[in-house]
């Protein structure tokens, strides 16, 4: 039986406070570590937020971004030391330079990037400064060395053990003068591909490009943005469409079932726009479903 053990990690350094941070208390609430039957490891803290754009860097909070991401890795590093299977609960994507430090400390591993945006603006283009914009660009190493340059470690996951499932902002990217994601080595399934092909087609695939004897294994982002605005409204940046609950399981369902994913990071959802707490429970449902099918 797998060991689930829940982290907190509510951090807003790469967004705002606007809620996000009360993710991991809303989902524990509505009975996740029940669910999962999973031990609490506690609570990772993050800085106070400073909404100050760093002239040098381009980013709001760089230093504490860079604290925040150790001291992450060293929570997810012992969870996975003691064979537990992390489930880290954000907080906004900036998490995800954390527990990549932390594996890679231990190994090469992949990254099943799951996301209704790219992630990969750099500072130059993102409008308002936030990590949470760039994490994907910044855990492949591109970006101040503050965030990309953890423990010398640099990028935390090459490009070619990267697949991004589910993005839908080529449009606003574009406009906004982000880098391109389509220029690099990740591969990219984006949700016309899963429209056109299907969702177990793309789950397939997807594992294919991050089961292979040079990875010791990987690591599951999941931003809840990925999903239909219809069911998912409580984000802060929404865009239409987006993939539905069912769409979603087999995507999740075939990277737990290959036995070859460590852990689990939750971004994005924000249970203050979330008035009644049924997305909450519905999000629950959709994650117990598939750890524990």
């Amino acid at each position: 039986m797998t060991d689930f053990v829940v982290l907190e990690a509510p951090s807003v350094l790469g967004l705002f406070p606007g809620g996000v941070e009360r993710m991991p208390a809303a989902l524990i609430d509505a009975g996740l570590a029940r669910a999962l039957g999973a031990r609490h490891a506690g609570v990772v803290t993050p800085a106070p937020y400073d909404h100050r754009r760093d002239p040098q860097t381009g980013l709001r909070n760089p230093t504490a971004l860079r604290d925040y991401a150790h001291r992450l890795a060293d929570a997810t590093g012992a969870i996975l030391d003691g064979g537990g299977f992390p489930i880290v609960l954000g907080g906004d994507c900036s998490i995800v330079l954390g527990n990549l430090l932390a594996l890679s400390r231990r190994g090469w591993y992949g990254l099943l990037f799951i996301d209704g945006h790219a992630d990969f603006y750099q500072p130059a283009a993102e409008p308002n400064g936030e990590a949470a914009s760039m994490d994907l660009a910044l855990a492949t190493g591109r970006g101040p060395s503050i965030v990309t340059d953890l423990d010398g470690r640099t990028p935390l996951v090459r490009d070619e053990d990267v697949v991004h499932v589910g993005r839908r902002d080529a449009e606003v990217a574009e406009r906004d003068g982000s880098q391109r994601i389509e220029d690099t080595a990740i591969t990219v399934f984006d949700l016309d591909t899963i429209r056109e092909h299907g969702v177990s087609t793309v789950a397939r695939d997807a594992l294919a490009q991050l089961i292979r004897p040079d990875l010791d294994g990987m690591w599951i982002h999941l931003d809840c943005d990925v999903l239909d605005d219809a069911i998912m409204p409580a984000v802060d940046y929404r865009l239409p469409d987006g993939l539905h609950w069912d769409e979603l399981n087999a995507v999740l369902g075939t990277a737990i079932a290959s036995g070859n994913a460590v852990g689990l990071e939750v971004t994005i959802f924000n249970p203050t726009l979330d008035s009644d707490g049924s997305i909450a429970r519905d999000l629950v449902a959709c994650l117990a479903d598939t750890l524990v099918p």
